[in-house]
């Protein structure tokens, strides 16, 4: 805010919208405290940590979906059983 003799003038600030998603998480406090002790054991802040690990546990998860499908495509043409894609993805979702 600034004064200008008798004139009154308000600067008003609205910040950029982000590109990335937000979300609100409310953690039990074993893994708020865990989390911050790992975030300050590798100089980071807290969300980024969190992000860094969310990142790696769906990486994770990807790779057991793809263990999943391609160890039942092999399993399915060994047998001569080949059925549409539809079907397998039902079956591993």
């Amino acid at each position: 805010m600034t004064h200008t003799g008798d004139t009154l003038v308000l600067h008003f600030y609205f910040p950029m919208p982000t590109s990335k998603k937000r979300l609100n998480l409310t953690l039990p406090k074993h893994l708020a405290v865990f989390l911050k002790k790992i975030s300050l054991r590798d100089e980071m802040p807290q969300a980024a940590k969190a992000l860094e690990l969310i990142e790696r546990g769906l990486e994770m998860e990807e790779g057991e979906l793809t263990k999943e499908f391609v160890a039942e495509v092999k399993r399915r043409v060994k047998h001569d059983k080949l059925i549409p894609a539809e079907e397998v993805f039902k079956k591993l979702w």
